[in-house]
């Protein structure tokens, strides 16, 4: 990092990241101790359409980042400014009420049990979370880490505590779908106790409303696309494979668990990313090596963990139900590292501005991805070749048009 994104950004953000991510992980046990695979699965279904849609989300992160990031290092600028924070809900109101309108033709080949209310949920959570990831991407640019993890850390602090009275007072599925969106209003509450926050909530960028919508527009078919890769891979499972079943159940908890360790804080720190690649704008492919080289490690340390140690923490930990081979999670891991990879390209892609090439990178991955899910092998073999081949195509887009852009 340069003296330009502060040197506790980081540490600060990678804090948050770790307290988001156990929370996590602790609605996901919740559930899996609670419900047997079959309904774990009609669970993990809706968490993965709210991480689809809330993953989609992030486009305005990703633009609010890069603008205000961008605005201060130039020129005073007299023209037409954008205000993100009042575009993002506009936005959000927008996407809700598409879902809402377009629900009779896809609600119920997607959720099992609970339809309408899965369909409420999803449209007014996606709404809070367009605002929420609005002003992440506002601090971000200002870079107010602190204020940052600290709306990360509430996000998954309310979905816990919604998670654990589920579990206490036996609310079933319906109690897990309402923690999966709980969070989408810890925007609000941040506003309301933190002046800083309110200071970037206010903020203006240059360049008119329209440039803006333009630029998030690109920025959120892209993050749609990796959304489907990273958060709604279930969904993306479901519409290939149909009924999951016992074994859906535990290929998505495989899943799941498999890649959280190196996307959650990827996903995180996507403003300390774009920041950075911001800074680095001179060269950013070179820029590149050192995060893809801690990357590249830290996802073969996880392939020999999860070879070794994963099947059995698999078994205690979520119970006999729940049974993987060694094999299975090694491979799903490796795939991670493909979709983490594919994730840290985007970030170096967006903050070059290069919106077009990003967004395409993503939805070939994605549609290359889907299109391997429907090859003739078992369920665990398709879930594998599809997470570790769809990625290296979007990949091979990013890096393209980086090294043109930087000749």
């Amino acid at each position: 990092m340069t003296d330009a994104v502060a040197r506790g950004s980081v540490t600060r953000v990678g804090v948050a990241t770790v307290m988001s991510a156990l929370c996590g992980y602790a609605v996901l046990y919740l559930a899996a101790r609670n419900l047997d695979p079959a309904g774990f699965s009609v669970f993990a279904v809706f968490w993965g359409a709210f991480g689809l849609v809330g993953g989609a989300a992030y486009g305005l992160l990703q633009e609010a980042t890069r603008e205000v990031r961008a605005a201060r290092t130039a020129e005073p600028d007299d023209g037409p400014h954008a205000h993100p924070m009042r575009l993002a809900a506009g936005v959000g109101v927008a996407a809700a009420a598409v879902i809402a309108g377009s629900s009779p033709l896809w609600s119920r080949h997607v959720f099992a049990e609970s339809v309408g209310l899965s369909v409420l949920l999803l449209s007014t959570g996606l709404a809070g979370f367009c605002l929420h990831a609005a002003l992440l991407g506002m601090l971000a640019g200002v870079g107010r880490w602190t204020e940052y993890g600290a709306l990360m850390v509430a996000d998954a602090g309310i979905r816990v505590v919604i998670a654990a009275a589920t579990f206490l007072a036996g609310w079933g599925v319906v109690g897990y779908l309402w923690a999966t969106v709980g969070g989408a209003l810890a925007w609000l509450l941040l506003l309301f106790v933190s002046p800083t926050a309110r200071a970037a909530a206010r903020l203006s960028t240059p360049g008119g409303t329209g440039a803006f919508l333009r630029g998030a527009s690109h920025s959120i078919a892209a993050a749609g696309a990796s959304a489907i890769l990273v958060m709604g891979f279930p969904v993306l499972l479901k519409t290939a494979a149909g009924d999951l079943g016992a074994e859906g159940g535990v290929v998505i908890l495989a899943v799941t668990l498999t890649r959280a360790p190196l996307l959650v804080p990827l996903t995180a720190m996507q403003g300390n990313l774009i920041a950075y690649f911001v800074d680095h704008r001179g060269h950013r492919l070179k820029a590149l090596l050192a995060p893809a080289g801690a990357i590249l490690g830290l996802g073969v340390g996880g392939v020999v963990a999860a070879a070794l140690l994963g099947p059995w923490l698999l078994r205690v930990v979520f119970g006999s139900d729940y049974v993987a081979g060694a094999a299975l999670l090694a491979w799903l891991t490796a795939g991670a590292t493909s979709v983490a990879l594919l994730t840290l390209t985007g970030a170096a892609t967006v903050a070059a501005a290069l919106h077009r090439a990003y967004s395409v990178g993503w939805v070939t991955a994605t549609i290359v991805s889907a299109l391997l899910l429907t090859l003739p092998l078992e369920l665990p073999a398709r879930t594998i070749v599809a997470l570790l081949c769809g990625p290296v195509v979007g990949i091979a887009v990013h890096l393209g048009a980086l090294a043109r852009h930087t000749r």
